[in-house]
């Protein structure tokens, strides 16, 4: 029996899995609460090599704000990001019920593509708009809208 074939027929398995993701993104979520990004930042990729802001510069500092509580602070790292936690969460936990209990995959098919690529364009154009250093687009950077707050 192949892997393919275990995971459709065996619920067991998948629910399984299912809870080995959840122990691994609670790790993730304890291990982040614990070490504060602003002592040992994680690195950006294009930052680092082109000194642009990507969409999703100041998450991790914006997640650990969250753990602890303060959505405030979450909104002035990222505030496109704190808006979609709550989206993402529901959708990976949705999502990943589905797949345990029917072993398919109903929920990508009731959302609307024209929906999808509109997030998308949205998250294109932030990462855009933080990087023009004239205000009020610079508050859109990690950490620019603390300030006002």
């Amino acid at each position: 029996m192949t892997m393919r074939e275990l995971l459709k027929k065996s619920r067991m398995v998948r629910v399984s899995i299912l809870l080995c993701a959840g122990i691994v993104a609670g790790a993730g979520a304890v291990y982040l609460y614990f070490h504060d990004p602003k002592i040992y930042p994680i690195p950006c990729a294009l930052h680092l090599l082109t000194g642009l802001y990507c969409p999703g510069c100041g998450a991790g500092r914006a997640c650990y704000a969250l753990l602890h509580g303060d959505v405030l602070e979450a909104f002035c790292y990222n505030p496109l990001m704190t808006i979609l936690i709550p989206f993402i969460g529901l959708y990976i936990v949705g999502r990943g019920i589905d797949w345990a209990v029917t072993g398919g995959n109903h929920v990508d098919g009731r959302i609307n593509v024209r929906f999808l690529v509109g997030v998308l364009v949205l998250i294109l154009i932030y990462g855009i708009l933080r990087n023009i250093p004239v205000p009020p687009f610079s508050l859109l950077a990690p950490g620019g809208l603390s300030g006002l707050f």
